[in-house]
């Protein structure tokens, strides 16, 4: 691992996803919607790195992170348990995922993390407009930064619950049959992440639609 750095705090943003601040290594730079390995330096973890994505501001003095617990994976079940003070190393910064003009992004669950940090340096420098958000998460409680991202994005944010009805979040599943109601321009860049069948899917449906495929960024 190339940086060390220390926890100096975490705080639940979810019942089961976390936000985690870092002292930032000397040295270490990210462009928005790239990830790194983390792994925590302790006796019989340091060889279980994961890719995380950082996401704070590229000129914030810490480095953010904002990380789901899984029940059956040890790492982020780990990490959710340190105690500020605890040291972690992080690789050089890698990834496919870059802004490359205003699109939509569409997420599915911890896959929002990729493009919380450009979301967040789109809006601190004003340049929000032509970008939109479908987020979709099981419920209305697993959604992360919602109020985040309900004032940066207006009307032109839509949350879609896969397993149960709420207000302001559409009970239905991202699919070809949702993306032609709700998208009316296949001509725009789209940013996809996800877990492998959502990415899968809704890269085909985009496809299926007329998108462009060069226009289509995810993690290849």
């Amino acid at each position: 691992m190339d940086y060390e750095a220390t926890l100096l705090m975490s705080e639940f943003v979810t019942h089961d996803v976390k936000r985690f601040v870092l002292s930032r290594p000397d040295g270490f730079s990210f462009t928005p919607g790239e990830g790194v390995e983390l792994t925590i330096d302790e006796p019989g973890w340091r060889d279980a790195a994961r890719p995380f994505t950082p996401t704070s501001l590229t000129e914030d003095r810490v480095v953010e992170f904002t990380i789901k617990a899984y029940p059956h994976e040890g790492v982020t079940q780990k990490l959710h348990g340190l105690n500020p003070g605890a040291a972690l190393r992080l690789s050089k910064p890698f990834g496919t995922i870059r802004h490359r003009g205003p699109g939509i992004f569409i997420a599915g669950g911890a896959g929002i993390t990729p493009f919380i940090a450009i979301l967040r340096d789109l809006a601190r420098r004003g340049k929000l407009a032509g970008h939109g958000l479908i987020f979709s998460n099981k419920t209305p409680a697993d959604i992360i930064c919602e109020k985040e991202f309900r004032h940066d994005l207006g009307d032109r944010c839509r949350f879609v619950c896969t397993a149960t009805a709420a207000p302001g979040c559409e009970h239905r599943r991202i699919d070809e049959a949702y993306l032609r109601e709700t998208v009316d321009d296949f001509g725009q860049n789209f940013y996809v992440c996800g877990p492998p069948g959502f990415l899968e899917a809704v890269t085909a449906a985009l496809k299926g639609l007329g998108a462009d495929p060069q226009a289509l960024v995810f993690e290849r």
